[in-house]
């Protein structure tokens, strides 16, 4: 790691050693590097010809939840700290080069085994600890495949089929048809959340999640009840939002690599106009923020802004409470034109395996992403699917035309499917008891009052601790 000297014109020192570096390291770098081919999806992408410049400029830096608010300051700091990322990635996941011949791949070093001089991993090990050689996945996965023992009884859930597609390197693990109502306060997998985004103007409850004709229905309402301050889901008090809406999440941190898809139609922005523009957030993901100790999240999301409107993003960090521009990588905003998300029911999938995700839409790959200066999320996490509306300002995220939402809308789930990938040894636990998670995973996951989860850890906000708040089952 480059360490940053604490002395006067300290940026400028940075950036000349951090020039040095890159001068010295570039014979090797373009020796080691391994060209990737660009994947090309199957859908025309175009961003919304009917966005203004400002509005395509000002969407593309403001993410979820985040003002523009970055100073000339942050933004010479953040420089920095991308250039020290992007050496130090090399320094630690390139190949190393000796006498002409490139090493430390998955082809030398046989699957299934340990050498501790290695410059990379290709046991099953090295995803927890975060040593795999680049070519893990291509190379490893069907001989830790075999390794594997399924419970006879798959999959979990409650599924409605007696057959379901298959894809290589994968089991399918979890299936939610939503023909059957579940039970939020006692299922052993899913339940609900009692949260409420900060850039947000929903508070999550029970309620607002229904399961009717074979499909699972989350709706948006006026506020007229009323929601105890402390959120357990947030770790902290959630000012009364004027709407309501629903988050079904599994009540732990036991997902991780696999294949997630759901098949989902957005919510109409005024009742049987679908054609029409407004804001919401519709979405499936992963998400893994217990107090923002550890983020980790990876998304697909269905917007309001327009017919198409689908976004991907991924976030990776550590002990931060604030969005950064660093954190994470986004293609929004994004419009595929010949789709109508709100008319139609679509499919959305993503892979999601060490150091590369892979988005579908309606199976087609629309998007990759691998390790560079943003590291592809390693940790376990929570599956959620979510309904949300942004709250008024200059450049809502999810949509412009706040002003053509009429409430109450909804949004509709046919189905949902997790497939675990074949060479993940952990996650989840085979008999997906809470018992083989680890300390960490179990940080502060309490979902909802009702969950029976403790409320295990302190706070960690702006480098302090605090005691979690605590609201009431009733």
């Amino acid at each position: 790691p480059i360490s940053f000297p604490q002395q006067p014109n300290s940026h400028i020192f940075c950036m000349e050693q951090l020039a040095m570096s890159i001068l010295f390291l570039t014979p090797l770098l373009w020796t080691a590097c391994l060209s990737v081919d660009d994947p090309t999806s199957a859908l025309q992408e175009t961003v919304a010809p009917a966005a203004t410049a400002e509005e395509q400029c000002v969407s593309l830096r403001q993410l979820r939840g985040q003002m523009l608010q970055a100073d000339d300051k942050e933004f010479h700091e953040d420089q920095i700290m991308d250039h020290a990322t992007e050496i130090s990635r090399w320094q630690n996941e390139t190949s190393r080069v000796h006498k002409g011949t490139i090493v430390g791949s998955c082809k030398t070093y046989p699957c299934g085994t340990f050498g501790k001089d290695r410059s990379c991993q290709c046991n099953d090990r090295c995803t927890r600890y975060k040593n795999c050689c680049a070519d893990y996945v291509e190379q490893c996965a069907s001989h830790e495949s075999n390794r594997m023992v399924a419970p006879a009884h798959l999959p979990y859930g409650h599924p409605s089929l007696k057959n379901y597609p298959r894809h290589n390197g994968f089991t399918l693990w979890l299936v939610e048809d939503f023909d059957q109502p579940i039970d939020l306060d006692n299922d052993p997998i899913w339940t609900w959340s009692d949260g409420g985004l900060k850039e947000g103007q929903v508070r999550f409850t029970k309620e607002q999640i229904s399961f009717n004709g074979g499909k699972m229905q989350i709706r948006v309402q006026k506020n007229t009840g009323s929601q105890q301050p402390c959120s357990h889901a947030q770790t902290e008090i959630v000012p009364r939002k004027p709407l309501v809406s629903g988050e079904l999440r599994t009540r732990y941190n036991m997902f991780r690599y696999g294949r997630y898809e759901v098949r989902m139609r957005a919510p109409h922005v005024q009742f049987l106009k679908p054609q029409v523009d407004g804001n919401f957030v519709a979405s499936m993901f992963v998400f893994r923020a217990a107090s923002f100790r550890h983020w980790r999240e990876v998304d697909v999301e269905v917007t309001g802004r327009r017919a198409g409107a689908i976004s991907t993003n991924v976030l990776n960090a550590d002990h931060t409470s604030r969005w950064h521009r660093w954190i994470e990588q986004t293609d929004y905003p994004k419009t595929y034109p010949g789709i109508n998300v709100r008319a139609e029911f679509h499919t959305y999938a993503f892979e999601w395996l060490p150091g590369v995700i892979r988005w579908y839409i309606d199976g087609r790959k629309v998007r990759e992403k691998r390790n560079d200066n943003l590291k592809v999320p390693e940790m376990s996490a929570k599956v959620m699917l979510n309904l949300w509306i942004y709250r008024p300002t200059k450049y809502p995220f999810g949509g412009f035309e706040l002003k053509n939402d009429r409430f109450p809308m909804q949004s509709e789930y046919d189905w949902f499917r997790f497939y675990r990938w074949n060479g993940d040894m952990h996650y989840p636990p085979s008999d997906m008891d809470p018992k083989g998670l680890s300390k960490d995973d179990l940080y502060l996951t309490s979902n909802n009052p009702c969950d029976g989860i403790p409320q295990v850890g302190l706070v960690e906000k702006n480098g302090r601790q605090y005691p979690a708040c605590y609201a009431k089952c009733r």
